[in-house]
Parts: structure tokens; C-alpha cells; sequence
């Protein structure tokens, strides 16, 4: 290895040193300090269900009204927590959204995830650790970056190939949470039959598992539980990044209004998902849908918001790192909870609910044209490259030019904000 390059290497090594201390000091100052509240939650539950003959649904953290808010079948996923210490239980949070984190960016990366080296892995790794649904979701001790791996999983799987198990992680997701259900409806707008058939199916078998495991829960969670929002926590509360949240910071509005915005925003979904499907970018029609779910649950908690990494891959994939960085960069200042105390007025109404506005915008301004392009020339001819036709999730054989190149690739404070 020559001298030069030792140097250019010992630089490389030195910024990303440096850049990490920065990150680690702005995350020890800046943001919010969670204290694995959400993992205290399932901790608390799963010990109270498994060592002391107690309801999952009757356990709250001390000094909190906060209990268990997911289906049943989320605390049988639980279970290992039961013979765990708390430390210990911290401890493994953390590795498994850390396996999660590597899987989601594995997948996002695409076939040439080598290519990137450790230093551009590295640069990412740090921006990554200051996007503030990331931040959360780690420091809640939250499961939402396990569900998007699973549900990329099946994405991948299915742009593959490998179909014969397609659908199972989305039925699973669906199965500990509600949210990603929204996910067999891409499946059924694919036309992806056996899919959206083994994720139902995977989906009401692990419900009828937790319904055999305690009758008691599963009917109490979903005749009552699933129907009280006070459970979760307050729909004003500023955390709550979705049209329901904008709607009841701006008072109490009639819940029919809150249904027709629902109707309105399912419809662009259906609308820009069947586009990507039928261009066969698959990313961009995974993207779209998890923008669509965090936008029509009555609760999105910021943690939630991990569901919109999958969009800035689709932006930086089709040539638009600019709004792809400025959107982003948006994401990691905590900007919402200045109005923690007010969201009146216009500045309230705009500033208070910023990252439902990035959320819409992803959704209706998302390129959905053939993935990795976006209608951009090639870097080498500064000719488009020519497309066939594509068959559901899955991409026919790409045509470029013979010459061609491949396309590019606060601290801690009073906490409402709950699961």
C-alpha cells in the first residue's frame, strides 16, 4: 500500500472519528432521552402475564396510565423477555434492532450494497444515527424497525424470485401490529395472490395462536382495547405525526371528516402504488404504502416515522439527493416539539405537524417511474435507457445502450408519547 493512500485512508478514518463524536454529542445533548419507556412497557406486561398470573392488559408503568397497547400475538413474540433481567432486556432490544437496522439497509442497498465501502457505509451509518424516528425507536426500546424488515423481507423476496414464502413477515407485522396490514393491499394491487394469501393466512393464524394462548386477552383487546385511543395516549399530543393528529390539534373535529381524509389519501395511495408496481419499482411501491400507513393511523408517534427510510432510498435511487437530504435533514431536528406547549396559530399548524407535511409530500411526489432511474440519462451515453415491459413486483430484463453504464444506485422531558 503506497503512502498516499495510507494518508487519503488515515484522513477517510479521521472524518468519520470526527463525525461520530459529533453525533454523539448532539444525541447525548439535543434530543429527547426516551429511557426504553416503550421496552419498560412490554417488559412490565410480559412479567406480569408470565410471573404473576396478571392480565397483559391490566399492567401499567408505575407513576403512568400507560399499559400494553398491541395485539396479543405481540406479547407471545415477547415471551423471551420473560426470563430477562431489565439490563439484560435493554441489552438485547438494542442488538435486535441493530440486526434490523443491517437487514432494512441491506435491502435498501440493492445487489451492489460492496460497492459502497466502509467509508461511505460509515458517513451513512452517522447520518442515520441522527434521524430522529431512528433515535426514538432506539431509545423507546419500540419494534417498528423489526416490522419494516420483515416487510422488506417479503419485498425482496419477491423481486427475486424467491416468492415460494412471500408474504409471511408482512402477515407476521400485521400480526404484532396493525399498521402494517396496509402492506397486503400493495400485495392485492400487485396481483400477487398467493402473497396476499399466505400474509392473511400468517396473519390470522399467529391472531388465532394468541387467542388460543389467553382468550381472555384477545377478547378483551379486540372488542375494547383496539377501539379506545385514550389507551395509547392523547391525539393532540404533538408526537402524533398523522392526519388524525393535525385534525385534533386544530380542535375536536367530527370523526367523518377524519374518514373522508383517510378515503382521500387511500385513493392517492392505490393510485401511485399501481404506478410503481407497473414500472416494477418495487421500492417505490413499498415506500408509498408505508408513507400511506403512517398517514392514515389514527396514532403516528414520531418512532413510527422509520417506515419512510424505504422513500429516501427511492429519491437517491432516481437522481434527487437534494430534497432527498433537505427532507431528511428535517427529520433529525426535533423541529415538532417546539410547539410541545402550543400549536396554535399558523406557525402551530405548520411547524407542529411538519413531518405529516413530509410524509403527504412523499406520498404524492415519490417517483414511481422504473427503479434506480427516474427518467435521468445515463452517466456514460446521455441517452435514456430503453425499458420493457414489467410483470407485477417483479422486473423483466432491463435494456440499456450497448455503451451504457447501469443505472446509480432535550433531554429527557414529561413523556406522553407513547406506543
Amino acid at each position: 500500500m503506497t503512502a498516499p493512500t495510507l494518508r487519503t485512508d488515515r484522513g477517510r478514518a479521521l472524518l468519520v472519528l470526527a463525525l461520530a463524536t459529533a453525533v454523539t454529542v448532539f444525541t447525548a445533548t439535543v434530543p429527547l432521552l426516551r429511557d426504553f419507556f416503550d421496552l419498560r412497557v412490554y417488559y412490565g406486561a410480559v412479567h406480569t402475564w408470565v410471573h404473576h398470573g396478571g392480565r397483559i392488559y391490566d399492567y401499567r408503568v408505575p407513576g403512568t396510565s400507560y399499559g400494553f397497547t398491541y395485539p396479543p400475538f405481540a406479547a407471545l413474540v415477547m415471551l423471551p423477555l420473560a426470563p430477562m433481567g431489565r439490563h439484560t432486556a435493554i441489552v438485547a432490544s438494542l442488538l435486535v434492532n441493530l440486526a434490523a437496522l443491517a437487514v432494512v439497509l441491506r435491502i435498501l442497498a440493492g445487489p451492489g450494497w460492496r460497492r459502497h465501502g466502509w467509508f461511505r457505509w460509515s458517513l451513512a451509518l452517522c447520518v442515520l444515527a441522527l434521524f430522529e424516528p431512528l433515535r426514538d425507536t432506539f431509545s423507546f426500546g419500540q419494534v417498528n424497525l423489526v416490522l419494516l424488515a420483515l416487510v422488506l423481507g417479503d419485498a425482496w423476496l419477491l423481486t427475486t424470485g424467491r416468492d415460494r414464502w412471500a408474504g409471511v413477515g408482512i402477515g407476521l407485522a400485521a400480526a404484532v401490529k396493525l399498521t402494517p396490514a396496509l402492506f397486503i393491499g400493495l400485495l392485492l394491487l400487485a396481483r400477487r395472490w398467493r402473497a396476499a394469501g399466505v400474509a392473511t393466512a400468517v396473519a390470522l393464524a399467529a391472531t388465532g395462536l394468541a387467542a388460543w394462548a389467553d382468550p381472555r386477552a384477545s377478547r378483551f383487546y379486540w372488542t375494547e382495547a383496539l377501539w379506545d385511543t385514550n389507551r395509547v395516549g392523547r391525539l393532540d399530543y404533538v408526537s402524533n405525526q398523522s392526519l388524525q393528529g393535525v385534525l385534533a390539534r386544530l380542535g375536536d373535529p367530527d370523526r367523518s371528516l377524519w374518514a373522508a381524509v383517510v378515503l382521500l389519501v387511500l385513493c392517492a395511495w392505490a393510485w401511485r402504488a399501481s404506478r410503481a408496481v407497473a414500472a416494477g419499482n418495487w421500492t417505490a411501491a413499498f415506500a408509498l404504502t408505508g408513507a400511506a400507513a403512517c398517514l392514515v393511523s389514527p396514532i403516528t408517534w414520531v418512532h413510527h416515522l422509520v417506515w419512510l427510510l424505504p422513500s429516501f432510498a427511492v429519491l437517491a435511487r432516481a437522481g434527487h439527493p437534494r430534497p432527498a437530504g433537505v427532507l431528511y435533514a428535517v427529520l433529525c431536528t426535533s423541529v415538532v416539539w417546539l410547539w410541545f406547549e402550543d400549536s396554535s396559530g399558523i406557525d402551530g399548524f405548520l411547524g407542529s405537524n411538519i413531518y405529516t407535511w413530509i410524509t403527504l409530500g412523499l406520498l404524492l411526489g415519490l417517483p414511481t417511474g422504473p427503479e434506480g432511474v427516474g427518467g435521468a440519462p445515463t452517466r456514460r451515453t446521455g441517452r435514456k435507457p430503453k425499458y420493457v415491459r414489467y410483470e407485477g413486483l417483479r422486473p423483466a430484463r432491463r435494456e440499456h445502450a450497448p455503451d451504457a453504464a447501469g443505472p446509480p444506485f432535550g433531554r429527557h422531558r414529561e413523556l406522553d408519547d407513547r406506543t
